[in-house]
């Protein structure tokens, strides 16, 4: 039988520019120290949006599963994903499939969704030689630190995601829905507030809005939680990005998103928020057997650019309705 969890508090470093930490000391037994430790470590991840757990010993997807299982019993399986993941067990995927040279700026995971996790649980098992760190940035400040008019627009508009779907670039149809079947997509978009038109050459395009500020469903915070910058076309290296318009046209790019009423964000716009995220970013790099706990309503995340192998594990926990986060705007499809 497995001691019950302490709420102990747990000694805690805080560092400039570094995400919260702590060393742990688990025996040989990772997922017994994080079941141990379970109620101190979901307080510490309440105070301050996100922890990492150092000296784990997280040495496979087994262990890593039992670990993640401990702090969650709502292990989530992902859909409407924007790139492609490995399946490791029930709920337990790698990190996003995405070119190890290129960032994935910060975000909060399905933003864009009516359901998404409250938790983020990462853990490495091998760390790059160089980069790679999954770096975080407090949502909070983040919203304080941008201008206020343009805060209001977003908090009037929302925000709007849309998708092209094609077999090259991201997620397809069948990864992100489940399913290719026509019928079941519709069914699916109509009840998660996505309008969706299928293209003449058989190809999907869908359109969601979304609210830009939420507030934290059990702090109250005031949230920028979103994907606005990670998805947009700005955001792409320029030559990707002219790819991409040579090959699909300026509306068939994979993801882009524009201010709820489909005007286009200027680079500008992009430029300002990937520049207020990046005075707000706190980094680690990872070492082997590190977890790491994030709130992903409160702390966006990022994946920096990296050399070498990386095996990072995900799982995306304690599910979240949009309703329950006080959104600015009425959740309906464009």
């Amino acid at each position: 039988m497995s001691s019950p969890s302490s709420t102990s508090p747990l000694d805690v470093a805080l560092r400039p520019g570094r995400p919260p930490m702590l060393l742990a000391k688990p025996d040989g037994d990772p997922a017994r120290w994080v079941s141990r430790h379970r109620d101190a470590l979901r307080a510490t991840l309440t105070e301050h949006g996100s922890v990492l757990v150092r000296g784990l010993g997280l040495r496979d997807a087994a262990g890593t599963a039992a670990a993640f299982r401990a702090l969650s019993t709502d292990l989530m399986a992902e859909t409407e994903s924007f790139a492609p993941r490995q399946t490791y067990d029930t709920g337990v995927y790698s990190s996003s499939k995405w070119p190890p040279n290129q960032p994935m700026c910060m975000h909060h995971e399905l933003s864009y969704t009516v359901e998404f996790p409250r938790l983020m649980l990462f853990a490495c098992l091998r760390a790059p030689t160089d980069g790679g760190a999954t770096a975080v940035a407090d949502a909070t400040a983040v919203l304080k630190a941008l201008p206020r008019r343009l805060v209001k627009r977003f908090e009037r508009q929302g925000w709007l995601l849309t998708r092209s779907y094609n077999e090259e670039i991201g997620a397809s149809v069948a990864e992100v829905f489940g399913t290719e079947d026509r019928d079941a997509v519709e069914r699916y978009c109509r009840a998660h507030a996505i309008a969706f038109r299928w293209q003449p050459d058989g190809s999907l395009r869908t359109r969601q809005r979304r609210s830009a500020v939420v507030r934290h469903p059990l702090t109250g915070r005031r949230c920028w939680f979103n994907q606005i910058a990670f998805l947009n076309e700005w955001t792409l290296a320029p030559e990707i990005r002219e790819y991409l318009v040579d090959s699909y046209g300026a509306d068939g790019l994979p993801f882009n998103t524009s201010y709820g009423n489909g005007d286009p964000i200027d680079a500008d716009v992009i430029d300002l928020l990937n520049s207020v995220y990046q005075t707000h970013t706190a980094r680690e790099p990872w070492q082997a057997g590190d977890l790491m706990l994030v709130d992903n309503i409160r702390t966006a995340h990022s994946r920096e650019p990296f050399e070498g192998p990386r095996e990072v594990l995900v799982s995306l926990a304690d599910r979240v309705s949009l309703t329950d986060c006080s959104p600015t705007l009425e959740v309906t499809a464009p």
